[in-house]
């Protein structure tokens, strides 16, 4: 989840001229071209999203605390999204400056798993607490979340009860998105609707569309136009209205729970077969399921621990929204999938 400073901009989908193919091909490019360098000197290379390694996100307080153990020097490398984390391996392959990639989530881990690059973890996972089983094990979860539409409680008083009366109420509240191309949140909400309405999902996006004010590139420009009141409801996270409350003393701000339940989200890392620290490698991420680490999660990156007990959330995080039940696709579904349901939603969008 990317922390709740933002910069709004509005970005309306691209025009159907331009190929999938293409538009990665320009992404990883520019990816490419924009990185920052990596400094090779570094004991440990982490390539992770922007606001995880931002000053304001957990990546240097997490840097200090596993510093002050291993008495080594990580560098963080941070790029877009996860989507722009396995771009970019994909195109350094077996020479990827990285020793651990993290930030890709389950809707991404099947391909990345695909490219050979990443080795066993074999860390024991007893620890964890996400709400389904845990079995991968090349991948290793830190985080979690649920996908929610979040609203101002001063502008909207009845916010939808469900999915379904979202998409269905031709009166309902308009909704800033985003891509499911260029962000995970946006690769959710479509895995959402599939949950929901399978193959209907397509007349769902067909019903909603008139109400979608955008679709933008990632979180942060939409959550940026939902503060600016471009519109009442923002595809967010659950978990969303607990950084409003301690971050700024305010609750005008809830996540509509939705009867069908929320879509769930785990980010996860991983180290790389090329790694030449595997030894120090395996023992980040150890540390990634310590309470250390696990106790900076809630408050950076704003989402739920992966190996915490819930009495040690901050109180804030109990009067959340109730996501269940879970809705979740695993990622060979997911894999086998995405590129024809993204096919499905830009063809319903156009329409």
């Amino acid at each position: 989840m990317k922390p709740h400073t933002v910069s709004p901009k509005s970005r309306a989908i691209p025009a159907h001229g331009e190929t999938l193919q293409m538009k990665t091909l320009l992404s990883i490019l520019l990816t490419l071209a924009v990185s920052p360098a990596i400094a090779s000197a570094a004991d440990l290379t982490i390539y992770t999203y922007d606001s995880f390694a931002s000053e304001w996100g957990p990546g240097p307080r997490v840097e200090a605390a596993f510093e002050s153990r291993c008495g080594c020097d990580i560098e963080l490398v941070g790029l877009a999204d996860g989507v722009a984390l396995l771009n970019r391996l994909k195109i350094e392959g077996s020479g990827s400056d990285a020793d651990i990639v993290l930030g890709l989530d389950t809707n991404l881990t099947a391909e990345a798993r695909a490219t050979g690059l990443f080795r066993d973890h074999g860390i024991d996972t007893d620890s964890l607490t996400l709400p389904i089983d845990w079995t991968d094990s090349k991948f290793l979860p830190y985080d979690f979340g649920y996908f929610a539409f979040v609203y101002n409680t001063e502008k909207l008083s009845s916010p939808p009860k469900s999915l379904k009366a979202l998409v269905e109420d031709t009166d309902g509240p308009t909704v800033i998105i985003q891509d499911p191309r260029t962000s995970t949140p946006g690769l959710g909400l479509l895995l959402w609707f599939r949950h929901v309405f399978g193959d209907d999902a397509a007349t769902a996006w067909g019903q909603l569309a008139p109400r979608i004010v955008t679709v933008t590139k990632g979180w942060s420009e939409a959550y940026g136009m939902f503060l600016k009141n471009e519109a009442p409801m923002v595809l967010s996270y659950t978990t969303s209205p607990a950084y409003h409350q301690i971050a700024e003393q305010n609750s005008r701000f809830a996540a509509a729970r939705f009867d069908e339940g929320h879509y769930l989200q785990v980010e996860v890392a991983g180290m790389l077969e090329s790694s030449n620290n595997p030894t120090l490698a395996r023992e980040f991420l150890r540390f990634m399921l310590d309470e250390t680490f696990q106790e900076i999660i809630p408050t950076s990156n704003w989402m739920y621990p992966a190996a915490l007990p819930e009495s040690k959330l901050p109180q804030e995080f109990n009067a959340l929204i109730d996501p269940q039940p879970v809705q979740f696709f695993d990622d060979e579904t997911v894999a086998a999938n995405r590129r024809a349901w993204i096919d499905e939603w830009l063809e319903a969008l156009s329409r």
